[in-house]
């Protein structure tokens, strides 16, 4: 069995952290927190953390916030690490010179790393074209339509592709830098930076377990009365033959009726409801496993977990355990 390879410290440590006008503030404030907080109990084996402003030296970020930068497009020049912490806004156009700084940068092997919005900086400097990369799940289509050469994976909290890092909204990016700590220094020194955060060294699961349940009040348009029937019997086993019946259709012309109504097949679509509903009695009931599956039409508490881990990426227990009332964790 192969050994475990031992962390590879970084060569550079300087980690910079670029800045703007209209900068995110809680994203900045992850990047410093991990990597710019004095840790004396680390020694001088550690980060070296700056904030560079290409163009103007002072930013005015977000809340009416002023801030002096350390310095400018050179310190970028000399980072091993830097930081994209947010963007202005999805449409928002990225200056040449900041794009130029990024690929100056990486071609001479730093690492650039991006939180929530600020992947559409990494993404305007072609980088990431052929490579997988994350963004605020609300941000993702947005980024598959204006980058369609990056393969966008909505689900997940963070990409490591190496030097380009991608991390999913806000406090993912705490998630993010904790990986690249443990990558750099190894688990000890992560976890011990976490428990001083305060937060889980690690999380399991994606975004997906975080997006809210879409609803439309068009869905299915002439398919409606369907659908409010769908999810009336939403615990019983339904026949795609009474579906289509119920809808005055063949069952071929309603198959594609419903596929363009909804963008998923009937039996994607009865998983997703009963999964919202389940999810609804996970966070505000103290009901079993099983009696949940029961009650939304998943069956046994096997299925249930299957079902639920392969769409939220994490257990209905974990799930519960985070998004759960406190009364109800606790009686659980």
């Amino acid at each position: 069995m192969p050994k475990p390879k031992k962390p590879r410290r970084p060569p550079n440590p300087l980690v910079a952290a670029l800045v703007y006008d209209g900068l995110c503030v809680f994203e900045f404030s992850c990047a410093a927190e991990v990597f710019g907080l004095p840790r004396p109990e680390f020694g001088a084996d550690w980060y070296r953390f700056e904030t560079c402003a290409v163009g103007r030296r002072r930013v005015r970020s977000q809340y009416g916030l002023v801030m002096e930068s350390d310095g400018g497009a050179d310190r970028l020049a000399q980072a091993g690490t830097i930081i994209v912490p947010g963007w202005r806004g999805a449409d928002e156009p990225v200056p040449a010179a900041v794009i130029d700084a990024l690929r100056l940068a990486h071609a001479r092997g730093a690492r650039l790393l991006s939180i929530c919005s600020g992947a559409f900086v990494l993404a305007a400097t072609g980088l990431l074209d052929g490579r997988r990369a994350t963004t605020h799940w609300r941000y993702a289509d947005a980024l598959r339509a204006r980058y369609p050469r990056i393969q966008v994976d909505a689900d997940v909290l963070y990409v490591d592709e190496g030097q380009l890092l991608t991390s999913a909204g806000s406090a993912a990016g705490l998630d993010l830098c904790l990986h690249l700590l443990r990558r750099d220094y190894g688990p000890a020194r992560a976890n011990q930076v976490a428990r001083r955060l305060v937060i889980p060294p690690h999380r399991e699961g994606g975004q997906a377990q975080f997006v809210e349940s879409p609803v439309d009040q068009e869905e299915g348009g002439s398919l409606a009365p369907v659908l409010d029937a769908l999810r009336a019997r939403i615990d019983q086993p339904l026949r795609i033959a009474d579906l289509a019946a119920r809808a005055a259709m063949s069952e071929r012309t309603f198959l594609r009726r419903f596929q363009a109504a909804t963008g998923m097949t009937p039996a994607d679509w009865i998983v997703r409801a009963r999964l919202d509903i389940a999810r609804e009695l996970l966070e505000r009931t103290g009901l079993s496993i099983e009696q949940i599956a029961t009650r939304t039409g998943l069956g046994t508490a096997m299925t249930m977990r299957h079902h639920f881990r392969r769409k939220m990426g994490v257990s209905p227990t974990e799930y519960r355990r985070q998004f759960g009332q406190r009364e109800v964790v606790a009686n659980a």
